[in-house]
């Protein structure tokens, strides 16, 4: 039944990591707009960052992030310099007011920085902002970088969090990804950070790869437990080779289809729970004693750019080209070309070109959405009291959803609308229903399962 659904509901949908999604954000939102967001962040108020590191030292073929490859150093350092303007720049708006809580380190590759660039990029964000005690710090690592001097760096500048890319184990999958990783290369790189001190761990795996098979996930993931990560993220590789054009260099001939996807997807998510691992949403899983896994059982789990999170914060700040925030009155992207950013930064700017002011109607779509995403369900006296009369019109309409919907993908439980357990991997395409943007846009996403 799950294989059937699986192939019918083989469309391609947005991740949803916000509502409204990127594709829909228009020009409307200029720096001007985000400085008067960024002056508006209350007193006290405890907020995220989100650094972009748009450079990597070797192309992943299976990678959508906005990224380049370099083999010289220089425009890494240059681009260095742009990003500790806009950090100044930034950290005076909200000076006295934002107090950081987490950050995240992304890219491209943060973990290419030379060590001392890493230990002086923590220097002048702390020089900038008023971060917390226990602020929370995480960093995508990409094995193949690091080193010793690495390590201690990240150390310093106190990371708390080690996100590890491992994609897949198997030499095969791997060279035609152009990601070649060992398995004991990846463990020593988790022995290094937990020696340092780095209580949590979280490992990214993918399915749905060129090569890939259900015998060799299952291998791939069997080896990654053996880490004992606190937390793993399962992610469907996304081929969208219109929009990243080196995913050209993937034959879309290696690549398993809707079935095979979604077994690939069960196997590696059964294998993951036998070990005592907790889903948390429809792509992650934790350690039950980890903070992801209690803010899942507890109600507070949430989404933003980075995926599932425990982060409470209303403000995300999106720092270096492409890089999205996001605040109470809507979402701003930094422009993507890095020479452009440099340009618009190095002079005390700002680098918003595009986004997007949020309505009444988006709040509520965009509540619904991330509680469907998150928990699977949501109130619909939650609905009514948050908001009126508008989440009167989507409550209707969750109703004939859940009524007339032959693949059942949601259902009335008493006040509650929740999707049924063996309809959870396919919650994106519930989502998509309550986007009123989806149907209209022209974007192109990756597919849904």
């Amino acid at each position: 039944m799950q294989q059937e659904l699986a192939a019918r509901l083989s469309e391609n949908v947005p991740r949803y990591t916000s509502y409204p999604t990127a594709p829909h954000f228009h020009a409307g939102v200029d720096a001007a707009v985000q400085r008067g967001w960024l002056e508006a962040i209350e007193g006290g108020e405890e907020i995220s960052l989100y650094l972009h590191i748009p450079y990597c030292d070797r192309l992943c073929w299976f990678c959508a992030c906005h990224t380049k490859q370099t083999r010289h150093y220089e425009p890494v350092t240059a681009y260095l310099r742009s990003l500790h303007a806009e950090i100044a720049t930034v950290g005076g708006l909200v000076s006295g007011r934002g107090h950081v809580r987490a950050v995240h380190f992304g890219g491209g590759s943060p973990t290419m920085l030379k060590p001392e660039d890493m230990v002086a990029l923590g220097t002048v964000l702390r020089g900038n902002f008023d971060f917390l005690p226990d602020a929370g710090i995480s960093v995508e690592i990409d094995p193949n970088d690091m080193d010793e001097a690495r390590l201690d760096a990240l150390a310093e500048i106190g990371m708390t969090r080690a996100s590890l890319g491992v994609q897949d184990f198997d030499p095969k999958v791997q060279k035609a990804i152009n990601r070649e990783q060992s398995f004991l290369q990846t463990k020593a790189v988790v022995d290094g950070v937990r020696s340092r001190g780095v209580a949590s761990v979280n490992l990214d795996l993918l399915y749905g790869l060129p090569h890939q098979t259900r015998e060799g996930i299952s291998s791939t993931v069997s080896q990654a437990l053996t880490l004992e990560p606190d937390r793993m993220a399962l992610f469907g590789y996304a081929h969208v080779p219109w929009f990243k054009k080196h995913q050209t260099m993937i034959d879309e001939a290696w690549l398993p289809d809707s079935m095979e996807r979604f077994a690939q997807a069960q196997i590696a998510a059964g294998l993951m729970l036998k070990a005592g691992y907790q889903a948390v949403g429809f792509d992650h899983f934790a350690r039950s004693d980890d903070a992801l896994a209690i803010a899942a059982r507890t109600g507070t789990l949430h989404r933003n750019f980075q995926g599932y999170t425990e982060d409470r914060c209303e403000t995300l700040i999106g720092l270096g080209p492409s890089s999205i925030s996001q605040f109470r009155q809507g979402y701003a992207q930094n422009m993507p070309a890095t020479a452009e950013y440099g340009r618009m930064v190095e002079q005390g700017g700002l680098a918003v070109v595009r986004g997007i002011e949020l309505s009444d109607d988006d709040r509520v779509r965009g509540w619904i959405i991330e509680r469907l995403m998150c928990d699977f369900a949501f109130s619909a006296i939650d609905l009514i009291e948050r908001f009126g009369e508008i989440g009167q019109k989507l409550l209707l309409q969750a109703s004939s959803i859940a009524l007339r919907d032959p693949a059942r993908l949601l259902e009335l439980d008493g006040d509650s609308f929740k999707v049924p357990v063996e309809n959870r991997p396919f919650v994106r395409s519930l989502a998509a229903r309550f986007d009123k943007y989806f149907e209209t846009g022209k974007a192109r996403h990756s597919v849904a399962v």
